[in-house]
């Protein structure tokens, strides 16, 4: 009888925790291959600098542009596709896929079989996560949703800092196992560690979400009857994305978090190839130095945020939160980059944090809560693609935005103003900063008024 009510106590402590026993199962999951995921990037980066020859930045470059590219291309279609096939057996094929690619890096010795493992091991990841992110509202409460967002948000990007201290061990497990002559083949350094580590991950990965119950996912496509079989003419592909956007464009809820997301980012999204230069140049401090303590406070801003979503998700009124958090995003940013000290500013990014996981966190709660079940892989991979655009523009538009106003300050008003008496240095990176944050201000308004042509209508 101990052991019943033992067992029932776990189990109500789960059950409260994370919504279901099965989606402690999918996060663990998560745990697993976001951990490696992040351990494989370390390897597959420094991999890339070394098969590089004499051009290791350019290997780098042409990594990263294959992990971006894809996405940008082919997100979309992925969502077709996984509101066509069975959910549980896409993350699965797509981990064990995953897995055997990792599998072949140790052998890699060209910056071409790099690029095409990653752009495989991106294609399987765009399947993943729509996959996963639509799955979650069968398995949870409704009332759960932004608790175990939240926690999805630690599992995604919490093993980050784990899977940097496992890199740290890495050479020194790598120094024992070469001792041993039998294990020759297999190219044993710290590098193909980390991607044996990576696979197995992968692998236990698999091996759980084959355990999950979870239903086969919608089983008609846009315009098909039921039990119709499946038509995989391009037309009919090509309808079925179009229903997808159409469907992210008219539904209110749909269309106001992917504006606030797309928009919200172009501007937040500077502050990761601008904080070393802002650092070095308005708070006159060492750039990396800087950048780190941006890092470190912005981390445990979101940490804070989605701790504070998780205690109070059953007085949330999500909406109304999440379109406080937007313009909260926006000013913080502004009042960070108009400070003039490290502590101060570094403060103020943890607050940009907290703004920035509440946005995340309740934006993927609401699409939850509002896509149908035949859609929701589309609503997905739109959200996914508008997310890597706007990143990507992000980094781009940012450095030559401060080039371009750097120019412009450095012309007109020498890179210093004064204001009410005070001397403020204006150099291109601080205005560029001021301009994102007015972007994220934009994108609460943008959504202010998204909100208000549905209550119109």
């Amino acid at each position: 009888m101990a052991i019943d009510g033992s067992s029932s106590a776990a189990t109500t402590r789960v059950d409260r925790i994370f919504g279901s026993a099965q989606y402690f199962r999918l996060w663990i999951a998560q745990i697993f291959s976001s951990g490696g995921d992040w351990l494989a990037l370390f390897a597959i980066l420094i991999t890339a600098d070394r098969v590089g020859g004499g051009t290791p930045e350019a290997s780098v470059a042409y990594v990263m542009i294959a992990r971006f590219l894809p996405g940008l291309i082919f997100g979309s279609a992925a969502g077709v596709l996984v509101d066509r096939w069975d959910r549980k057996r896409t993350m699965v094929v797509c981990d064990l896929g995953r897995a055997a690619t990792i599998l072949w890096l140790p052998f890699v010795d060209f910056v071409w079989q790099l690029v095409l493992a990653s752009l495989i091991l991106e294609g399987f990841a765009l399947l993943w996560a729509p996959a996963k992110e639509s799955s979650v509202p069968n398995l949870v409460p409704r009332e759960k949703l932004t608790g175990v967002n939240s926690l999805s948000l630690v599992a995604a990007y919490g093993t980050f800092p784990l899977a940097a201290g496992v890199s740290i061990g890495l050479a020194s497990l790598a120094t024992v196992i070469q001792r041993f002559s039998a294990v020759d083949f297999l190219r044993i350094d710290e590098e193909s560690m980390a991607f044996y580590i990576d696979a197995a991950t992968f692998l236990a990965s698999a091996a759980i979400i084959s355990r999950l119950a979870l239903p086969r996912g919608p089983q008609t496509t846009s315009g098909q009857a039921e039990g119709s079989p499946r038509v995989w003419a391009p037309e009919q592909i090509f309808k079925d994305l179009r229903d997808g956007w159409s469907y992210i464009f008219l539904n209110p809820t749909v269309r106001t978090v992917n504006v606030a997301l797309a928009v919200g980012l172009i501007g937040g999204g500077m502050i990761i190839p601008l904080g070393p230069v802002f650092a070095e140049d308005v708070l006159h401090v060492d750039g990396g130095d800087g950048f780190r303590a941006f890092m470190v406070a912005l981390g445990i801003g979101v940490a804070i945020g989605i701790a504070g979503l998780t205690l109070r998700q059953d007085r949330l009124h999500k909406e109304q939160v999440f379109l406080a958090a937007v313009f909260g995003a926006g000013a913080c940013l502004f009042v960070a980059t108009s400070m003039w000290t490290l502590v101060g500013s570094a403060l103020l990014v943890g607050g940009l944090g907290v703004c920035a996981g509440t946005v995340y966190v309740l934006g993927i709660t609401l699409l939850q809560e509002s896509a149908t079940e035949e859609l929701r892989a589309r609503v997905f991979a739109g959200l996914f693609t508008l997310v890597r655009s706007s990143v990507m523009l992000a980094l781009l538009l940012g450095p030559a935005l401060a080039l371009f106003l750097n120019g412009l300050s450095d012309k007109f008003f020498d890179k210093d103003v004064n204001i009410f008496g005070f001397d403020v240095i204006i150099p291109g990176v601080r205005l560029t900063l001021w301009l994102a944050a007015l972007i994220m201000v934009a994108a609460g308004f943008l959504t202010l008024a998204s909100r208000g042509r549905a209550t119109r209508s």
